[in-house]
This record gives structure tokens, C-alpha cells and sequence, in this order.
């Protein structure tokens, strides 16, 4: 089992918070939104769903909490003490709120909305969970072990698992419709999910390759602001030594990059990516946003 590295205290308590937060959430969401209308998740909690409409709603946090103690378990085994500890926080919490929240009144609504409200609730509490480091879902975590052992991806692994729920509760109870309604709403769920954890801004990394690399450089430090990498290259079919341009940009300035580019060397070739996350140091931090200001100043200047 591999050890992280220690968390100021500062950063555990906002860890926790986050994943009570994220725990209040989604036991809302499965409270008012999915059992009254006989929607399940997917994975674990899924399961539990299936097994509590068989057996009674009043087990819905025994069954959250049994199911993920084999899969609590394999983290052990498998990954590191801080995802256990997390994890279980996380299901504890979890449960509890669902076991709470019992007396909360269904949402009545449109079935569509339930479908698009609930699974946005229950997306951006997931989220938050998984954001700071915690996990309801005992299936994510068997897709980290199958990823490393077998070589499927974690997605392929979490996908067919949740095909499998979802197919299996239509055949249960022989209705086609609330399962198709229980994809959609995870669905809904799970791009709420990806929008908590990899946030709304949308960065490119932006390659340059430039016959006049100094003078594309400087352009792009003094006027947008930007740091950048100077990567050493080589032409493939002349053989030349080339200096390459690593630049990470937000959307606003991609179009103000581009033009600086091309106004200073007509010819230069850019490839352009788009990026979920960058995590840089405080130092760094610090220096972009003194760049920030200095534009800033030059704009209204």
C-alpha cells in the first residue's frame, strides 16, 4: 500500500468540509429525487437502490454501507491509506445524511425534471466528494485495480459495470422506462460530476514552432502576459535546430495568441490541445498573477 504525502491540517479540514457538503448533497438527491420516483445511480449505490425497492427504503444506508465494505477493502490492499481513510469518511457521511433525510418530502415534478434537477444535485455533490479526495462508489475503485492489472481504461471498466446495473433493474421489474430514466438521469449526473472536478474554465496548451522564436517569445511574454516554455527541437526533414513554444492559455486569450503568432511570423504552426486541470506551485501562482495585473494596467492604460 503506498503512502501520500501529509496534508497541512488546513487542507484536511477543507477536504472534509467539501465532502460533507458533497454527502448532504447527494443523499438530498436520492432522497427527493430517485427513490420517489424509482430512479437509481449507478455502481454500488445502484445496487443498493435495486436491493432497497426489493426490501424496503428504510435499508438504503445499510446497503450503501455493506456493499462498499469489500471495495474499502481492495483500497486497502491495493492503493493507499488516504483514499481508505477518505472513503470511508466519505460512505459514513454518506449514509448517515441518506438515513436523516428520510422525513424530506419527494420533489413532484415533470419526470424530466426530476431527471435533469436531481442528477445536476447529485453530479455536483459526487463531485465534490471526489473533487477532495473521497469516494462513495466502491466501483471506481475496482476500476483502478482492473486499469493497472488488465489495461482497460477506468471509464470502459465503470461503463460496462453500470450497463450491467441498469440492465439487470429493467429486467427485474420488467420496465424498460425506468431504467432508460435512471441512464438519463446519471448521465446528467455524471457531466455535473465532470464539471465540478475539472471546473468551468477551459485551458489550451498551446505548441508554437515558429522561424523566429526570440521575437514570437517576447510577444507573447510582454503583451498578453503569458510564461511560457522554450522546448529544443529538431527538423525532421531538414534536420535544423528548432526552438519550440509551450504555452498554457485560457479561452479569452487564444484568439489574441493566435493573432500575435501569426502577425509576427505568417508561417508559424500552432497545436493546440485543450487541458482539464494545471497544478502549479504557489511561486508560480504569485507570477501570473502579477502578469495579470500588468496587462490589466496596460489595457486601461
Amino acid at each position: 500500500m503506498k503512502q501520500s504525502p501529509p496534508k497541512s491540517l488546513k487542507q484536511l479540514f477543507l477536504n472534509y468540509f467539501w465532502i460533507t457538503v458533497g454527502a448532504f448533497l447527494a443523499s438530498l438527491a436520492i432522497r427527493m429525487f430517485f427513490l420517489p420516483n424509482n430512479l437509481i445511480d449507478g455502481g454500488v449505490v445502484g445496487v443498493s437502490m435495486i436491493l432497497v425497492r426489493l426490501l424496503g427504503e428504510k435499508y438504503v444506508p445499510v446497503f450503501i454501507t455493506l456493499l462498499n465494505i469489500p471495495f474499502i477493502y481492495l483500497a486497502y490492499r491495493f492503493i493507499r491509506r488516504s483514499v481508505v481513510i477518505s472513503m470511508t469518511i466519505a460512505i459514513a457521511l454518506f449514509a448517515f445524511f441518506v438515513a436523516i433525510s428520510a422525513p424530506l418530502p419527494s420533489f413532484d415534478a415533470d419526470i424530466l425534471e426530476v431527471v435533469v434537477v436531481g442528477g445536476g444535485i447529485l453530479g455536483v455533490g459526487l463531485g465534490l466528494i471526489i473533487r477532495n479526495g473521497g469516494c462513495t462508489d466502491g466501483t471506481e475503485i475496482l476500476a483502478l485495480i482492473i486499469n493497472r492489472k488488465k489495461g482497460f481504461t477506468v471509464g470502459q471498466v465503470i461503463l460496462f459495470i453500470n450497463i450491467f446495473i441498469f440492465s439487470a433493474y429493467a429486467l427485474i421489474f420488467l420496465d424498460w422506462h425506468i431504467a432508460l430514466r435512471s441512464l438519463m438521469a446519471y448521465v446528467v449526473a455524471f457531466k455535473m460530476m465532470d464539471i465540478v472536478i475539472a471546473g468551468l474554465e477551459e485551458l489550451k496548451s498551446v505548441l508554437i514552432m515558429s522561424s523566429k522564436p526570440q521575437e514570437t517569445q517576447q510577444l507573447i511574454m510582454h503583451e498578453l502576459g503569458l510564461g511560457l516554455t522554450v522546448i529544443k527541437g529538431k527538423g525532421g526533414f531538414s534536420g535544423e535546430n528548432k526552438d519550440l513554444l509551450f504555452v498554457i492559455v485560457d479561452r479569452l486569450d487564444l484568439s489574441q495568441l493566435k493573432d500575435i503568432v501569426l502577425s509576427e511570423d505568417p508561417n508559424a504552426f500552432m497545436a493546440i490541445e485543450n487541458l482539464h486541470e494545471v497544478a502549479y506551485g504557489r511561486s508560480v501562482q504569485t507570477v501570473s498573477k502579477k502578469r495579470k495585473r500588468k496587462r490589466a494596467k496596460k489595457k486601461t492604460a
